[in-house]
């Protein structure tokens, strides 16, 4: 049956006389794209070593944590035309340094006016996507390496572990009605702003989505949040990272999930990756991109029946004894790969693109 479906599936990829016709990204379909910088999962740095990296994997399009800020538009356009020599397209800039804001501390006016001032300089340069964190505290504390198949590293997360561990001093506890409240105060300020400049923010989920994490409540942690966050300032504008493995860690469908959220235009990023989940929001593990229990075929055909045409990034590569090995491998996260772990990512991911773009 396995052989019968996978005939099925690549029967439109070939025509009648018996040539290819694989289907590549277009102006209507999704983008596969890798990070490059300086971050944990980088796949290369901005350079011209690491710019061929990225594009001997057959990858067009790239992101990357974004610099101090405010940013400038000198800045950013600078960034895009040196990403641009090496023929690669900067799509996402993720923006960080607004902690008062978060925790609705004083000084945060004065945050929040910088991620204004970033915005513009962001919209003027032609950069279409600003990605962020609103997390009150992030749980990273309950990872752990796991061994997969033939001894390689997948990351699992188990909530028993780490669920009393206080509140840090330089965060606090924070309820979910503050973090709600605080949310709502930074989304109508920033919104209008990257509405104006024709931005998408993404919002990325709480990753792990435990249910409090050292104390404080957690407002992306259930698809009931995800669902909320965009309607509090109802724009394009506002939207969310979509991320198939959270939405299965949460316990939800992602392809369900993937529908409401894309058939209202509010997906603008998307992350791909595959897990195993115990027990939702709690016990799961981060595993391979063909074993895990999201349909990551049926997630690219809702997205290519969209027509998304934004970023998918086929992230956490899984720990390989080829990156391992290497003497200046540093993993990002426990079980955690590197560069070939990516090119296992990129080719899975390419071959479900392509396949749902024929069908």
């Amino acid at each position: 049956m396995k052989a019968v479906g996978a005939a099925a599936i690549l029967a439109p990829l070939v025509r009648g006389d018996g040539e290819p016709t694989l289907q590549e990204e277009g102006p209507d379909s999704p983008r596969i794209c890798l990070e490059i910088g300086g971050g944990s999962l980088a796949a290369g740095m901005p350079d011209d070593a690491g710019m061929r990296r990225v594009k001997q994997l057959g990858v067009n399009h790239v992101l990357m944590g974004g610099p101090p800020i405010p940013w400038s538009e000198s800045q950013i356009r600078s960034l895009m035309d040196r990403l641009k020599s090496g023929r690669v397209t900067l799509g996402n800039l993720m923006i960080s340094g607004f902690t008062n804001a978060i925790y609705g501390r004083a000084g945060r006016d004065e945050e929040i006016e910088k991620v204004r001032a970033s915005i513009r300089a962001a919209g003027r340069a032609g950069l279409p996507v600003v990605e962020y964190n609103f997390y009150a505290h992030r749980l990273v504390e309950g990872y752990f390496a796991e061994t997969g198949r033939a001894g390689a590293g997948l990351t699992a997360f188990d909530y028993s572990r780490v669920k009393d561990l206080p509140p840090l001093p330089n965060e606090g506890a924070h309820t979910l009605d503050e973090m709600w409240s605080n949310i709502t105060y930074f989304l109508k300020a920033v919104v209008p702003v990257a509405e104006e400049c024709g931005v998408r923010l993404a919002l990325h989920p709480n990753d792990p989505p435990a249910p409090s994490s050292r104390g404080s409540g957690q407002i992306m942690a259930s698809l009931e949040g995800w669902k909320r966050l965009i309607e509090i300032v109802p724009s394009k504008s506002n939207g969310i990272t979509f991320d198939c493995g959270v939405t299965r860690e949460l316990g939800e469908d992602p392809i369900e999930v993937c529908r409401y959220f894309g058939s209202r235009d509010r997906i603008n990023h998307m992350h791909f990756r595959n897990v195993r989940v115990e027990v939702p929001r709690e016990k799961y593990t981060e595993v391979f991109l063909d074993e895990g229990q999201v349909d990551m075929f049926g997630v690219m055909k809702e997205l290519v029946r969209q027509k998304y045409p934004r970023l998918v990034y086929p992230e956490h590569p899984r720990g390989l004894d080829a990156d391992h090995d290497l003497p200046s491998f540093k993993p990002g996260y426990a079980g955690g790969g590197s560069y070939v772990g990516f090119a296992y990512n990129v080719g899975y991911a390419r071959a479900m693109l392509q396949a749902a773009l024929a069908s």
